[in-house]
């Protein structure tokens, strides 16, 4: 055969594949006209509103809500006796004392030329350094001891009066962060 041949009954063939195909919605055409011909739609009426009568501020003697109220309370006089322990305010402050000792966990610990130095993770994922003398926590902590295991941390806790107390905390490795030990 010829291929002009092959190609046209190809095409008739194709075509005659194709219109059999065709989707038959007569039925589906005359249910729809019918369902929109008996169909009505009701909407109900917008319901009737009172009208309510207009509110009266009669409280404009007292204090605004909207303005912040006066503090007449006294101002509370802090007795500071300058003879106790007080922390260093002037000093420059490191990077470990961004964190308090909760968010920091004891990574492990290495020694570089005679210097021993503990590694920690903050709780943001961060590594840092220190060493005996290196300052850490919110309240003025400085590293006194670096073992294998654990470092022991000397603290300056408020008491209340004006005056600053002594508190040894030691971190070990097995613990994470926020599981500190008071010595």
């Amino acid at each position: 055969m010829n291929r002009k041949v092959q190609r046209v009954i190809f095409l008739t063939l194709s075509l005659g594949l194709v219109s059999a195909c065709s989707p038959r919605i007569d039925d589906l055409i005359a249910y729809t006209q019918q369902v929109k011909a008996t169909t009505t739609a009701v909407v109900e009426p917008y319901p009737e509103f009172n009208q309510q009568p207009a509110f009266e501020y009669t409280a404009s003697s007292f204090r605004s809500p909207f303005a912040r109220p006066v503090d007449r309370s006294s101002p509370v006089v802090q007795t500071t006796n300058n003879n106790c322990l007080q922390p260093d305010f002037e000093r420059k402050k490191e990077p470990l004392e961004k964190y308090g000792l909760d968010s920091l966990t004891l990574s492990g610990t290495f020694s570089t030329q005679g210097i021993r130095w503990v590694l920690f993770k903050t709780n943001e994922g961060n590594l840092l350094k220190g060493r005996v003398g290196s300052h850490l926590g919110l309240f003025f902590g400085k590293i006194t001891s670096i073992n294998d295991e654990s470092i022991i941390i000397e603290q300056l806790l408020p008491d209340g009066t004006g005056c600053w107390q002594r508190e040894k905390t030691t971190l070990s490795m097995n613990s994470s962060a926020g599981d500190n030990n008071n010595v």
